[in-house]
């Protein structure tokens, strides 16, 4: 009996690295909101609007990027996507007008946009189904990286230097990740091999339903979590009573919890996936709903924030596990950039539902906004468990 392929940590560190890189670009403008507005002369909904460009751009290019290059090496292409996003950022740290830097926060969208729909099928490439959680716990440890070291240290950064400074680290550390890609990613076999006549048709495979209404729900959760969060630095300094410098340790906070998060979700996703989903989203909900009635109480508030980090920190790579083990070989590429898409749909529509309730209602409505839609998403992942569960039942029963 031939002995187990040992686990991938090396090449699973250099993909947690992309995520890494990945959301600090994404996310950094929201650490550094006041700062940008003033220095090219918007608003600052009009400044928190790069987050919902560069989403919406991810949006329109996941799917048919991947589709153009479904035949490509995925090492290969992972590695000219990092220069594309290293010259992103550049470009955003160079940008002399507004109008500039949303062309820049385009180009980025279009480059991680197919960095996304590769990086998400990438693990399941490297290890068997049954260590599927552990190894998207292992690569979102990247993720929760981003919210622990990248956005604060970058928001850290753009406070003591400028904001453009911190687009060119960010520049800087995605060549140096290229090179660590070229070293320690094993490349994969991504194609599925097909018989003649057995063309793919993936509206015709079984597993595209349940893939869609994950997607469904990672919208919703994404759009909930962005109309707040996108704007937390202005939400802590206006309606908490902290003040700019203390939001970078605060974002450091939250982040920091979002390890236990996706520690426990690295367990939960390959043993209680549905009860630990729900349990994470409760949480958060609580978490929530006492930062909105306690605003005032610095303690209550930092204690919220914790929890908060905790219990949303396992959420993206229990959905991602989940997508994995629903979408057939045969489209798993497809389910990644869907599910890219889904997450930047729900990135970019909360940060523009949180401007307009910032500019219509104010900065209040933001986690009240979360709450609502955390509750819609838990009622949609019910739903969906009770669909799949009937559907099992007819098969086996069928069988």
């Amino acid at each position: 009996m031939a002995a187990a392929a040992p686990f991938p940590y090396a090449g699973l560190l250099a993909l947690a690295g992309v995520g890494f890189v990945a959301v600090t670009g994404e996310l950094l403008p929201t650490g550094l909101l006041p700062q940008m507005a003033r220095d090219l002369g918007v608003g600052l909904s009009t400044a928190g609007y790069l987050v919902t460009i560069f989403a919406g751009t991810v949006v329109v290019a996941t799917t048919p990027l991947a589709a153009l290059t479904r035949r490509l090496p995925r090492k290969q292409l992972l590695v000219v996507i990092m220069f594309l996003i290293a010259a992103a950022n550049l470009a955003a740290a160079l940008a002399p007008t507004y109008e500039f830097l949303v062309a820049a926060r385009i180009f980025g969208g279009l480059a991680l946009g197919l960095c996304w729909a590769v990086v998400a099928a990438y693990p399941a490439h490297l290890v068997p189904a049954q260590q599927l959680g552990k190894s998207v716990a292992f690569t979102s440890g990247g993720v929760t990286a981003a919210f622990v070291l990248g956005v604060p240290v970058a928001t850290a950064v753009g406070n003591a230097f400028s904001w453009r400074v911190a687009f060119a680290a960010i520049a800087v550390v995605a060549v140096l990740l290229a090179g660590i890609l070229i070293a320690l990613l094993p490349p994969i076999r991504h194609l599925v091999e097909r018989t003649a006549g057995d063309e793919p048709a993936p509206r015709r495979d079984p597993s595209l339903t349940p893939v869609l209404l994950l997607c469904v729900l990672i919208l919703v959760l994404l759009a909930g979590q962005n109309a707040y969060y996108t704007y937390i630095a202005s939400w802590l300094t206006e309606v908490s009573s902290f003040g700019m410098g203390s939001v970078a340790l605060i974002l450091f906070l939250y982040g920091g919890a979002g390890i236990i998060g996706l520690a426990a979700a690295g367990y939960a996703a390959d043993h209680f996936p549905r009860r630990g989903f729900a349990a994470a989203v409760l949480i958060v909900i609580a978490a929530v709903s006492t930062l909105a009635a306690a605003a005032g109480n610095t303690g209550v508030v930092l204690a919220a924030i914790v929890v908060w980090g905790a219990a949303f920190g396992g959420l993206p790579a229990m959905i991602q596990t989940r997508m994995l083990r629903t979408a057939s070989a045969r489209i798993r590429d497809l389910s990644a950039a869907l599910q890219a898409t889904a997450f930047n749909i729900g990135i970019g529509s909360g940060a523009l539902l949180g401007g307009l309730l910032l500019d219509t209602v104010g900065l209040t409505a933001l986690p009240v906004a979360l709450i609502v839609l955390l509750g819609a998403v838990l009622v949609l992942s019910l739903a969906i468990d009770a669909t799949s569960g009937r559907r099992e039942r007819l098969r086996l029963k069928a069988g």
